[in-house]
């Protein structure tokens, strides 16, 4: 991953004021991933185009937000994780593309190569967001369409 998708994957969530930390590597993400993000953070995900019921499926339920807002605690390691994985993918797809919007139609469109399922279901799992962005590489490249 460049640094640019980490250092925009950081922007994404917040900044310094929200992870607490400068973000300049990979290694400062995974510490931040570790140290637990703010639920804060997940703003993020919504600016980049997330609809509140993929970030219900794909990173923590409602009930569970709500419920951790109220007791004001952060995300576990393992949501913070899964908010991290797909803020680098749709940040990979948006340099990619060029465009946030074209970014995140081609996340949600079912793909051959993934046997008909959308990037952002694949990316679910950390091996299919590596697939995910190997195929955006090859597009990047003009391998793909």
């Amino acid at each position: 991953m460049s640094i640019a998708i980490v250092e925009e994957v950081a922007r994404k969530l917040g900044g310094q004021s929200v992870l607490g930390r400068a973000v300049r590597s990979q290694a400062d993400l995974a510490l931040a991933v570790r140290s637990r993000l703010p639920l804060t953070a997940l703003l993020g995900l919504s600016r980049a185009g997330m609809t509140e019921q993929e970030i219900e499926r794909l990173v923590i339920p409602q009930r569970t937000r709500r419920h951790r807002a109220n007791k004001q605690q952060p995300l576990t390691v393992e949501e913070s994780d899964r908010a991290v994985r797909l803020l680098r993918v749709q940040s990979l797809a948006e340099q990619t593309f060029g465009d946030q919007s074209k970014a995140n139609r081609w996340l949600r469109r079912p793909l051959i190569e993934l046997a008909g399922e959308t990037p952002l279901v694949v990316a679910q799992t950390e091996a299919g967001a590596r697939v995910v962005e190997t195929i955006l590489g090859k597009i990047a490249w003009g391998a793909a369409a």
